[in-house]
């Protein structure tokens, strides 16, 4: 059974500071994650941490700092869509596709690693999917 020590909570700050740096992609986070039992994780924006959840129900968060944005009152699933193909074909960096996202509605994100899919919110519950490419 994988439990969080202090070698898979530097893993964690690393993934943050690698996304935050631009010195790890999502493919780079999702391998690191994945080595070290990480089930799923939640990034909050308007509280700018990253939760990590192991498949035995420990949770450890992560400080994620980012320029402040405004949210969009409306959210686009076309508009967060369109940021994550950006991020895809690697167009932008993660604190691009943070404040795209933030201006299109949403207000953080659930990533689930074995389900292969990520699930954006919005401010009224909106909620649009993502599956990982293949």
């Amino acid at each position: 059974m994988t439990v969080i020590t202090k070698d898979t909570i530097g893993k964690m700050e690393d993934c943050v500071r690698g996304s935050l740096t631009g010195t790890m992609t999502f493919p780079d986070v999702l391998n690191a994650l994945k080595s070290i039992g990480v089930e799923r994780y939640h990034a909050d924006y308007s509280r700018q941490e990253i939760t990590y959840y192991l498949a035995n129900g420990q949770s450890h968060v992560v400080s994620s700092p980012h320029p402040e944005h405004a949210t969009a009152q409306e959210f686009s699933a076309e508009d967060v869509a369109a940021a994550v193909c950006e991020s895809q074909r690697g167009e932008h960096s993660y604190l691009d596709f943070v404040r795209k996202t933030m201006e299109a509605g949403c207000v953080g994100y659930f990533v689930q690693l074995d389900g292969r899919r990520v699930q954006y919110f919005g401010r009224k519950g909106e909620i649009h999917t993502e599956t990982f490419p293949t």
